[in-house]
């Protein structure tokens, strides 16, 4: 009986993934297993150009010669770096062959990181935090105006392939909620990108949207003119004193004495 209703709902799935591509996008998160598709199944040629295979032997530089697996996980952002903000199966199977291991293994790395995309995202991969400090200043706020701005539901990529939407958990810079993340796949390997823009409001995502469409690259961190990094808005309101040269006994360097 157990095993009719998985095979009947395994069946339903499936269904759906073949009768509209945008399902594909919204539930790859979710699903951990793969549908080929005639752009992304095993046969569809992929390897590392050559200005990478330099940066896979110089990953793999870094682990003994018979622990090469270790190198799975900056091999696989290498690889989405270079195709342009994803992973087809064909580039999973490229790093197994690297690192000499089964293609399962691979597999399963880039199904339980959420960091790793399985179906294609815009040239710019706009990452909203929805972690609960961030829901509290307004998150969801923020989500929204980017998904009205720019005409599509979360997850799915703008008609121009520019731009998509998606949640990402906690980033850790709670301090300065709500925060957004862009991972730039615009000019590939070579320039890519991941910064993070925080203290925004629904207009100022907009406002961030709109430069990078014009080839700008808005300045990131704070998006708070009161604010330096983390620091308070409006400036210290304690430790005025000699607290550096105290600090400095225990050993703390700050960036900007470097």
């Amino acid at each position: 009986m157990l095993a009719r209703l998985a095979s009947k709902r395994l069946l339903e799935i499936r269904q759906a993934f073949r009768q509209s591509p945008q399902t594909i996008r919204s539930l790859s998160t979710a699903l951990n297993y793969h549908i080929d598709t005639p752009e992304n199944n095993p046969n569809v040629p992929w390897e590392f150009n050559e200005a990478n295979k330099p940066k896979v032997n110089e990953i793999l530089s870094h682990y003994p010669s018979n622990y090469k697996q270790s190198a799975v996980i900056p091999l696989l952002d290498l690889a989405q770096q270079q195709h342009g903000g994803w992973l087809p199966v064909s580039a999973m199977d490229a790093v197994a062959k690297v690192v000499e291991v089964a293609p399962i293994r691979v597999y399963e790395v880039a199904t339980f990181y959420s960091m790793f995309n399985r179906a294609k995202v815009g040239k710019y991969h706009l990452l909203v935090c929805g972690t609960t400090p961030c829901m509290i200043r307004g998150s969801r706020e923020i989500e929204d105006a980017l998904l009205k701005h720019l005409g599509v539901k979360r997850n799915e990529v703008t008609k121009d392939g520019l731009f998509s939407v998606g949640e990402m958990e906690c980033m850790g810079c709670c301090v300065n909620a709500p925060m957004i993340t862009v991972a730039d796949y615009s000019n590939g390997s070579e320039g890519y990108t991941y910064n993070y823009y925080e203290d925004v409001t629904p207009k100022r995502v907009v406002e961030i949207v709109e430069a990078l469409k014009r080839g700008e690259k808005p300045p990131h961190g704070t998006q708070n003119p009161e604010r330096i990094n983390c620091g308070p808005a409006g400036g210290n309101t304690t430790l005025l004193g000699d607290w550096m040269i105290a600090t400095k006994h225990l050993g703390v360097v700050y960036l900007d004495e470097m």
